[in-house]
């Protein structure tokens, strides 16, 4: 059945869907390249909530996605960005997440990283002593769970720090009092505005100066950086400054496949939103550079990479409304709904255009159910078929 979807303007455009989907199997883990998947959250479509309410999530539906991610060797970044942390997904949703996720984890073998913050605090002016206890707090409940911890970027840190040294004394605390190896998230102000010139500086050079005096003072507790600026060159630079032992995680969703690829003086491993919907091909590709075929890795990837462009195009922080999108399509949820009612953040030109790429990668496990999915949404929209 031909599909008519619509462009901007109001046109549209015939669309011929796959009636098979790419070939695609379970198999043995990576051993290459430490690669998560940031997972996002199914919302209950029954709750009866306002776009401020704390979030109503299927636990269900949202534990058995992580089961796809494991089944298929990847990790699972939990409670980050994709989980709408910050967009819908409060501290209190995060901890029970962080929770149940961790115990999943433990029943199935499946690795799992979960983001640490200081979301509990309200919006407003902080010290530097309240954001540290607040980070302290949810430490404790991700070591406590069994999981490691991400250390992601802090709003209230962004606001109470007066100079680079407040970001080294904030960090170099945590450092010390975790129990185990953490990862530290560097999030570009692409990804949230609220985080423009975190580390100390606007200057990204100034910035990576003070980030890499972290690491160097702890190296033993970082067990890798997750860098999502969204700039190759600058990551690539990054982690060839790091300390041996240290892994660079990338989070470029626009470049990942030639980051994790590498070059002869390194590569990146992985922590990546864009292996939500990639998830069973990314790991396909992996295990092609598993054997040290990377050109049937960057066969398989680079041309997923369009895609990723699509999703996380400006405003980059609304790509998890695609990414849910794309999870609805592929029947890994039996709705389009969101946490805070994100799923009317992107148009439906912008929907029809990831349903028509992510179909010609075969993404989808059951394109007519993917194909019939997509036309109940045009039709609701009013686009005639």
């Amino acid at each position: 059945m031909t599909l008519h979807l619509p462009g901007p303007g109001g046109a549209t455009r015939p669309y011929e869907p796959r009636t098979e989907p790419l070939s695609l199997t379970t198999g043995a883990p990576l051993t290459s390249r430490v690669v998560f998947s940031a997972a996002h959250v199914v919302a209950d479509p029954y709750a009866d909530v306002s776009p401020d309410s704390p979030a109503a999530v299927d636990w269900d539906a949202t534990l058995a996605f992580r089961r796809h991610l494991w089944s298929h060797g990847l990790g699972v970044a939990e409670a980050m960005d994709t989980a709408q942390r910050g967009m819908g997904l409060d501290w209190a949703g995060a901890a029970e997440l962080i929770r149940r996720s961790a115990a999943e984890a433990k029943a199935v073998g499946g690795r799992i990283a979960c983001g640490v913050g200081t979301d509990q605090l309200a919006p407003g002016d902080r010290t530097t002593a309240e954001v540290r206890a607040a980070y302290e707090e949810q430490l404790a409940v991700c070591e406590e769970s069994g999981a490691q911890a991400i250390l992601m970027a802090s709003r209230a840190l962004c606001v109470a720090a007066k100079s680079p040294d407040d970001y080294l004394d904030v960090y170099g605390h945590l450092l010390r009092q975790a129990n185990e190896p953490v990862v530290l998230h560097w999030l570009g102000p692409m990804f949230d505005p609220a985080l423009e010139g975190y580390w100390g500086s606007g200057d990204l050079d100034a910035a990576t100066y003070t980030f890499l005096e972290v690491i160097a003072a702890h190296p033993d507790k970082v067990d890798g950086i997750k860098v999502s600026l969204l700039d190759a060159q600058r990551e690539i630079d990054l982690r060839r400054r790091l300390p041996d032992g240290v892994r660079c995680y990338t989070g470029d969703d626009f470049n990942y496949p030639e980051l994790i690829a590498g070059d002869d003086r390194g590569f990146s491993h992985a922590l990546l939103g864009i292996f939500d919907p990639l998830g069973p091909l990314a790991a396909e590709a992996v295990r092609r550079l598993d054997t040290g075929d990377t050109e049937a890795f960057r066969a398989l990837l680079d041309p997923t990479v369009e895609l990723s462009r699509h999703l996380f195009q400006t405003p980059t922080r609304y790509y998890k409304t695609g990414v849910v999108f794309l999870a609805w399509l592929a029947g890994h949820q039996s709705h389009f709904t969101m946490v805070g009612g994100l799923q009317s953040a992107r148009s439906l030109p912008h929907l029809a255009r990831a349903y028509e790429l992510a179909d010609g990668l075969g993404l989808f496990p059951d394109p007519a159910l993917a194909e019939s999915r997509m036309k109940h949404l045009l039709s609701v929209h009013g686009v005639a078929q």
